[in-house]
């Protein structure tokens, strides 16, 4: 078993870090944050550079990487800072479907757009009636001629906003199928399509540079050759959907983590109290000791699942461990980042609040902590003979 990374893998490990370090000016993100602004100008930038769909093959504007690429990336933007990173590393959300799932026309007409930073796309799944439950959509979409006639309600849809281009729609397209989730279809719907509203779902406790959007369709058409993948398996592509991107929120956490563990390290090294450094004292040093050995476990967790998936192997287990190791670690950490700095640990300027408030939507979405336990349990329990 080999821990190295690849040279290439360095390589753009390396490049993201260059890049951070050249645009994340803290100025201009104080400034988006004070706005409430989507990065877009950083974000065009790194899709200039080939950090968004790294992992699309090249004739859809890729770099024909994998999920492992792709989470270093993320990890490495995250850890620059966990707000503008955040944005640009789920720019291309749910994007994955399509690339697994899509026809040649679909992928060829969208993926190089998200690459290239021309637009956001989004995943519309989670209803206000539902949350995290998938199994059964209130949305519906009935056949009418040659088109989709799609009626509903989408709540907490990242991206959704001016800048989305499409959005992936779970939806119910046979409200006779029993189990109802042998009824679900994935279909693309255009963000431009009449009917189509979004509306903002109001301020956020963290990620407040990205779009967060409640969806409604009412009466939206769209051609029948816009389902993704096969009718009535929308399920089981967005649970394949979640394997792979439960592996990037993991990595999210983990650049977030590592982010408020360098500032908080940074700090320590230099601020003095009653007359020696802050690191010199033994109860910090053990939280600092505590801090990276969360972070290091909750790396090797996520790059082993972005290392199986790209192997070809899907484990769901496996993911769900790693995204709520990472989330909960980023949690933890971001916490006591802030009890290093003190009382300026809770002022803006030292970034550790924001990236407190930021980590925890990480145990939120793609599946709420208790999701990813009943999902590891349920695979251990399916083991028991």
């Amino acid at each position: 078993m080999d821990f190295e990374l690849t040279n290439e893998q360095k390589g753009i490990q390396q490049a993201v870090r260059d890049f951070v370090k050249g645009e994340f000016k803290k100025d201009v993100i104080a400034e988006l944050i004070e706005k409430h602004e989507f990065p877009v100008k950083i974000w065009k930038k790194a899709a200039d550079l080939g950090f968004i769909g790294i992992h699309f093959p090249e004739k859809y504007s890729g770099q024909d990487m994998g999920v492992m690429e792709n989470i270093l990336v993320c990890e490495e933007l995250c850890r620059g800072d966990s707000s503008v990173g955040m944005c640009l590393a789920i720019a291309d959300f749910a994007t994955e479907i399509m690339l697994r799932f899509g026809n040649e026309e679909q992928k060829s007409t969208w993926l190089p757009k998200v690459a290239e930073g021309k637009m956001l796309s989004c995943g519309a799944f989670t209803e206000p009636n539902h949350g995290s439950d998938i199994t059964t959509m209130d949305t519906t979409a009935v056949k009418d001629g040659d088109e989709w006639v799609i009626n509903g309600s989408k709540i907490f849809i990242t991206n959704a906003g001016p800048l989305a281009g499409f959005y992936n729609v779970l939806c119910t397209t046979n409200a006779e199928a029993r189990p109802s989730y042998r009824g679900l279809s994935v279909i693309l719907v255009e963000a431009d399509r009449p009917g189509l509203k979004v509306a903002d779902v109001g301020t956020k406790m963290g990620i407040k540079l990205s779009y967060t959007g409640e969806v409604t369709f009412n009466d939206v058409r769209v051609p029948l050759s816009n389902v993704i993948g096969e009718e009535n398996k929308g399920f089981y592509h967005v649970l394949e959907f979640f394997d792979e991107s439960r592996i990037l929120v993991a990595a999210q956490a983990l650049g977030t983590a590592q982010g408020a563990f360098d500032r908080a390290f940074s700090y320590v090294k230099t601020r003095e109290q009653f007359g020696k450094k802050i690191a010199q004292y033994q109860v910090t040093q053990h939280k600092l000791a505590d801090m990276a050995t969360k972070i290091e476990t909750a790396r090797l967790l996520t790059y082993k699942a972005a290392w199986n998936f790209d192997q070809g192997r899907i484990d769901p287990k496996l993911t769900s461990m790693a995204k709520m190791f990472a989330a909960r670690t980023a949690v933890e950490v971001a916490d006591e980042a802030i009890q290093l700095l003190g009382g300026y640990g809770y002022m803006l300027d030292n970034e550790v609040e924001r990236f407190y408030r930021d980590a925890k939507i990480t145990e939120l979405y793609e599946g709420t902590k208790e999701i990813q336990k009943n999902t590891i349990a349920s695979y251990l329990i399916g083991n028991i003979k």
